[in-house]
C-alpha cells in the first residue's frame, strides 16, 4: 500500500465514512490506551495506522485518497485484566461495530480467542498470536442510492397484517423466482413473492435477522450454522447471505425496500440488541469485547470477570451505558433513514430496559430515548416482551408507542382448540384484543400482536400433528426447544394416511387460522403456514439451512386448500372493520347501534353470566359483534354488518342454539371451518347449528349484503 497521509478527522460519525475525497474513521473506547486502524489490500497485506487523536473517548483519523471498497479493522491496546473486566488484546483484529459492510470469513480454527483456547480453557490467560487472517474485515461503502419518489406505505396498525419470514427460506425453492435471485433480498422483492403477499392481504413483512451474524462455535463444531441469525456481529451491515453472487448487500437491500414500498408493503426488521455474537467469557474476541469490555457488556459488579446473562446466549449488552445506548440508537436510525425500513421487532426486549439494579424499568433510558426520538417514535415498534432474567415476562407493560408479541394469545388459543377446560374466560380477553393486558395504558387492541405460530416453535401443520418435539437433527439430544407446546396430534404422532386423523387436523388448523383473523389486534402469519408447511416436528430448527426450513412451494391438495382458506380469511377481515377495531369492546349498548357492541353466548343461546366464565364443563363459546357500534380514535361512526361467531373447542360435536330474534331474525353462514362447509346456509333465530369437534362458524344477518 502506498504511503499514507493522515489528518485528525472528526470524532463523529463513528465507523468509516467516505466523503468523496477520503475516509474518516472513528472508534469509541473509553478504557483503551492505544488504537490502531488496520488497512488491508487485495492480497490481505496489512498496514497499521496508530491513531494519535482522541476526543471524548473517541479515537479518530482521516485518510485522504481512500475510497469505497477499502477493507479495514481495528486493534485496541489496554489492560488485559479479566478479574477487573478488561479484555484488551491488540493481537486480535476487531470488527468495527459501525461497519456498513463486511468481507471475509470467520475462521474458528484461527486464534480468535483472547486466551489460548486449544491448550487450556482459562479465559484469564493471554494469547499473543495474530488472528487477522481468520477475521472478517469492515468495508468502506458508498451510501448513495437513487430512491426516486419512494415513499413509506405507513399502514395504520388497525389495517396491518404481519408476515414473519426468513429471507432465504421463503424463496429458496420458489419455482417462479429467477434462480439467481432465490434466497436473496431481491428474491423477496420479486414479482412472484410480492404477488403471494398481496394474495394474503399482507401489509407488512417482519424479516428475521438480516444483520451480519456469526455461527456459534458449538454449531461450527457440528458442521451446522446459525440459520435464523440471532447472533449479531455488525449492527449496521446487511447479511451477505442474502445478496446475489456478485451483489452488494446494502444496495440490494435498498432495492428490495424500494420495490416493496412501491407495492404498498412495509418492511419491519427483527433486531437483536440484547446480546452479541461473542458469547460468554469463554467465547471469541471479535469486536465489543476487545474494544471495551467494561463499557459494552453487563458484568457482575462483584465479579467483573463474569457476564450477566439475560439472553441465554452468554452475555447481555449494557444499555444503561450511554455509549451502548448510542450504538443501538444509531443503528436503529440508520436502518430507518438510510435503509428506509418501517419498524422493528426487538428480540428479548426487556433486556434493553433493565436498570442498574437489574429490574425491568418502564421508564428506562432506552424507552425514554425511543419515545422522544423524531425518527424512531414514528415507526412500528414491536417488543418480544420477555427475556431470560428474573421478572423477564413483561407482557402488557411496555410504553404507549409499543406493540407486543402476545404469547398469552398463542397459548390460550392453542389450549382452547385442544379442548381444554377452564380457558373460556382467558379466551374472551384474547379474542377481544387482550384488554386485561393493554386496556389501561391507552394503546388499544393494536398493542396485541396476535399469533398462533412463529419461527420459534411448531408450524401450523405440526401444531396439529405432533404432541412432542422432534429435534434430534439439531444434535442436542432433543434437549433444545420448548417442551410445552400446547399442541396435539389428533391420535397419531406425525404424518399419517388415516383419513379421519387428517380431516380432524385440517379442521383444527382452519379454526386456529380463523381465530387469528377474527380476533381484535394485529394478526401475524408465520411463513409457509398458509401452504401447509411442515418441519417434521422440529420446533427449534435454528441451525438448519436446508429443505427442512425452506418453504416447499409444491402444493398438494391440502396445501392448496389451506392457501385458499387463508386468502379468504384475510379478505374477510379486510372487508369488515368490526374485526379490526381501534378501541376495545365495552359490553354495552353504543349510541347508534341496536344492542351491545359485544354479547357473549352459551351454546344454548343464553347470554353468558358471571359463573359461566368459570364453568369447568364449558369448552365452547359464541359471541355476537354489533357492526353498528361506534369506533375509531376520532369517534367517527362506522357501520358494518353484525356477526355471530360460534367456536366449538369440544372433542365432540356440539349443538349451538342461535339467540333470540332480539339479536337478529335470521342468520347466514359466511365462514365455516368444518370439513363439510355450509357457507350460504341460513338459520332462523332460535334455530340450531351442530358444529363438528374443533369447528368454527361465522354467521351474519341474512339481510346483510356481506
Amino acid at each position: 500500500m502506498a504511503a499514507l497521509s493522515i489528518e485528525p478527522g472528526n470524532s463523529h460519525p463513528l465507523g468509516a465514512t467516505w466523503d468523496g475525497r477520503g475516509v474518516n474513521f472513528a472508534l469509541f473506547s473509553q478504557h483503551a490506551t492505544g488504537v490502531s486502524l488496520c488497512l488491508f489490500d487485495d492480497q490481505g497485506h496489512e498496514t497499521r495506522v496508530a491513531l494519535p487523536w482522541r476526543s471524548l473517548h473517541v479515537w479518530h483519523v482521516y485518510i485522504p485518497g481512500l475510497a469505497p471498497g477499502q477493507r479495514y479493522g481495528w486493534r485496541v491496546e489496554g489492560p488485559f485484566a479479566p478479574y477487573d473486566g478488561h479484555r484488551f488484546n491488540p493481537h486480535k483484529l476487531l470488527v468495527d461495530p459501525y461497519a456498513r459492510a463486511l468481507d471475509g470469513t470467520f475462521d474458528i480454527d484461527a486464534p480468535v480467542y483472547g486466551y489460548p483456547r486449544e491448550r487450556f480453557l482459562d479465559d484469564t490467560s493471554f494469547d499473543d498470536r495474530d488472528d487477522a487472517y481468520g477475521k472478517p474485515k469492515g468495508v468502506v461503502i458508498d451510501e448513495t442510492f437513487d430512491w426516486g419518489d419512494e415513499g413509506a406505505p405507513s399502514v395504520p396498525w388497525r389495517d396491518t397484517v404481519l408476515y414473519e419470514l426468513h429471507v432465504k427460506g421463503l424463496t429458496q425453492k420458489h419455482p417462479l423466482v429467477p434462480p439467481e435471485l432465490r434466497g436473496t433480498f431481491l428474491g423477496l422483492a420479486s414479482d412472484a413473492a410480492i404477488a403471494h403477499f398481496e394474495s394474503l392481504g399482507v401489509t407488512t413483512l417482519e424479516l428475521m435477522p438480516v444483520q451480519e451474524r456469526l455461527d456459534e462455535p458449538a454449531l461450527t463444531a457440528r458442521r451446522m450454522t446459525n440459520y435464523w441469525g440471532y447472533n449479531t456481529l455488525a449492527f449496521f451491515a446487511p447479511d451477505r447471505r442474502f445478496a446475489t453472487a456478485r451483489g452488494a448487500p446494502w444496495r440490494e437491500f435498498k432495492q428490495m425496500v424500494k420495490k416493496l414500498h412501491s407495492r404498498g408493503i412495509e418492511v419491519v426488521l427483527d433486531v437483536v440488541y440484547n446480546h452479541s455474537c461473542e458469547g460468554s467469557a469463554m467465547g471469541p474476541t471479535v469486536n465489543l469485547r476487545g474494544i471495551d469490555n467494561r463499557v459494552y457488556y453487563r458484568l457482575d459488579p462483584l465479579r467483573p470477570r463474569e457476564y450477566i446473562d439475560y439472553s441465554g446466549c452468554g452475555n447481555t449488552l449494557d444499555a444503561t451505558h450511554p455509549q451502548v445506548l448510542k450504538l443501538v440508537m444509531d443503528s436503529l436510525r440508520y436502518w430507518v433513514t438510510e435503509m428506509k425500513v418501517d419498524g422493528f421487532r426487538f428480540d428479548l426486549a426487556p433486556a434493553l430496559a433493565r436498570g442498574e439494579s437489574g429490574d425491568v424499568d418502564r421508564v428506562s433510558a432506552f424507552f425514554a430515548v425511543v419515545h422522544q426520538d423524531p425518527v424512531l417514535s414514528r415507526v412500528k415498534l414491536i417488543a418480544e416482551p420477555w427475556d431470560l432474567g428474573v421478572g423477564g415476562y413483561q407482557a402488557g407493560r411496555f410504553p404507549v408507542l409499543w406493540s407486543e408479541w402476545n404469547g398469552r394469545f398463542r397459548d390460550t388459543v392453542r389450549r382452547f382448540w385442544r379442548g381444554e377446560r377452564k380457558v373460556i374466560a382467558d379466551l374472551g380477553y384474547r379474542l377481544t384484543g387482550s384488554s386485561d393486558l393493554f386496556g389501561d395504558d391507552g394503546r388499544g387492541p393494536r398493542a396485541s400482536i396476535n399469533f398462533v405460530t412463529a419461527h420459534d416453535g411448531f408450524t401450523l401443520r405440526d401444531l396439529v400433528s405432533y404432541e412432542k418435539k422432534h429435534n434430534e437433527a439439531n444434535g442436542e439430544r432433543n434437549r433444545d426447544g420448548w417442551d410445552d407446546n400446547e399442541s396435539q396430534n389428533c391420535g397419531v404422532e406425525g404424518e399419517t394416511t388415516d383419513p379421519g386423523v387428517k380431516a380432524r387436523r385440517r379442521t383444527l388448523a382452519r379454526s386456529l387460522m380463523a381465530t387469528l383473523f377474527l380476533s381484535q389486534g394485529v394478526p401475524m402469519l408465520e411463513m409457509g403456514d398458509e401452504l401447509w408447511r411442515t418441519q417434521r416436528g422440529n420446533n427449534n430448527p435454528y441451525c438448519h439451512d436446508s429443505e427442512l426450513t425452506w418453504v416447499d412451494w409444491r402444493l398438494d391438495e391440502d396445501g392448496q386448500a389451506m392457501l385458499e382458506v387463508v386468502q379468504a380469511l384475510a379478505a374477510f377481515r379486510e372487508r369488515h372493520f368490526v374485526f379490526r377495531r381501534n378501541q376495545f369492546f365495552r359490553g354495552v349498548r353504543v349510541r347508534g347501534s341496536r344492542g351491545k357492541d359485544i354479547v357473549w353466548l352459551r351454546p344454548d343461546g343464553a347470554e353468558m353470566a358471571g359463573p359461566d366464565w368459570e364453568d369447568p364443563a364449558l369448552a365452547a363459546l359464541a359471541l355476537r359483534l354489533d357492526g353498528e357500534a361506534w369506533d375509531g380514535d376520532g369517534g367517527e361512526a362506522l357501520r358494518d354488518a353484525s356477526f355471530l361467531v360460534l367456536m366449538n373447542g369440544e372433542r365432540q360435536e356440539t349443538k349451538f342454539v342461535l339467540p333470540s330474534a332480539a339479536l337478529g331474525d335470521s342468520w347466514r353462514v359466511v365462514v365455516d371451518t368444518r370439513e363439510r362447509s355450509h357457507v350460504g346456509d341460513a338459520t332462523l333465530a332460535g334455530g340450531a347449528i351442530v358444529l363438528d369437534a374443533g369447528g368454527l362458524v361465522v354467521l351474519t344477518e341474512a339481510s346483510s349484503s356481506v
